[in-house]
């Protein structure tokens, strides 16, 4: 389990949508919001986040949850019409490195019977925002186990965590942005079908030998997975072996479209860099998987896979958060979170 450190500093006046213009602490709840504090008696506080969702009215009204530091050992799904967003107690606002709230459970597909129902955070509302969570499934290796299902539009995780192995986080539909945050796993660890998701400034984190992304995509439709500015790097535990046999990903689905730009790579990826989805079913007849500016120690030496694509620098300049999430980005996204 991560450890969590307490943060004492103080609070900077900030906006209810997006509070961050620079990196600051966030000890202290905003007036109006829902309180989770574990182990608390005081009365209007939640010892659980679901709780606190729970509590929240069933309209179009913008709530706020705070969270204070702990272990949640729960399944939070939200599903209420109105704008949500979640803040996790911090001492730094712009670094997932100070997050002090996790919520975790540790249930498999196998037993919960679907991929979505397995999720410790299940999100299936518009105008969802989380800011310094950590998400973490702690179910482990032999089944999909997810720690985020995200199927909601206009979505976005700020500086936030994900822990898993198999399937950890699932874009599976409608618009999304994971800006500054940490994703870690090891087989078709980011996924999804009808996403449009952007991922900025993340360090992706590789545990074994697996496939970055799994990509869904089964029309030529305007959705894709977009990857620009991350990091990946195998973890401090990652098993023997993982180093070689690591892709960006492979595809689910024969119209799979994943990009990664500007990747600093130090896992050293198999030299295909881009895998099929297995022999007797490649799905590859119509796929888009695209990389530009790969560098680091852990992509030297790299032979695409035939069906891949070698971006320049021209190509490149059309993927990007526009092409991902929509131009309309600014009127939702944080953008105090992008480079």
């Amino acid at each position: 389990m991560l450890k969590l450190t307490l943060a004492l500093n103080l609070i900077l006046a900030t906006a209810y949508l997006f509070p961050h213009v620079s990196a600051a602490s966030r000890i202290r709840p905003s007036a109006g919001s829902v309180i989770v504090r574990a182990g608390t008696t005081t009365s209007g506080e939640f010892q659980t986040v679901s709780g606190a969702v729970k509590s929240l009215p069933n309209d179009n009204s913008p709530t706020t949850i705070f969270i204070y530091p702990g272990t949640y050992a729960e399944q939070v799904v939200i599903t209420r019409p109105g704008p949500l967003t979640i803040f996790g107690y911090t001492k730094n606002t712009k670094s997932y490195k100070s997050n002090t709230v996790t919520i975790q459970y540790g249930l498999s597909a196998n037993t919960s019977g679907s991929d979505d129902a397995s999720a410790t955070l299940r999100i299936t509302k518009a105008n969802f925002t989380m800011y310094n969570v950590i998400v973490s499934n702690t179910f482990g290796r032999g089944s999909q186990a997810l720690a985020l299902s995200q199927s909601g539009d206009r979505a976005g995780f700020y500086a936030c965590s994900f822990f898993g192995f198999q399937d950890t986080l699932r874009a599976e539909r409608g618009r999304q942005v994971y800006l500054g945050g940490y994703i870690e796993g090891a087989v078709d660890f980011i996924f999804g079908r009808q996403g449009k998701a952007y991922f900025e400034n993340n360090m992706i984190a590789v545990s074994s030998a697996g496939f970055i992304t799994a990509s869904g995509r089964s029309s030529d439709d305007d959705t894709s997975f977009v990857f620009n500015k991350n990091n990946i790097s195998l973890t401090s535990t990652a098993d023997s072996g993982t180093a070689g046999n690591v892709f960006l990903g492979r595809p689910w689905r024969n119209y799979a479209k994943v990009i990664f730009k500007n990747t600093i790579i130090t896992s050293p990826l198999n030299p295909s860099v881009w895998s099929i989805w297995a022999p007797n079913q490649p799905n590859t007849d119509n796929i888009f998987f695209a990389d530009f500016n790969s560098t680091g120690s852990g992509i030297q030496g790299a032979q695409r896979a035939l069906f891949s694509t070698l971006l320049s620098a021209g190509q490149a300049g059309a993927y990007s958060i526009s092409s991902a999430v929509g131009s309309d980005y600014a009127t939702w996204v944080d953008t105090s979170y992008l480079s």
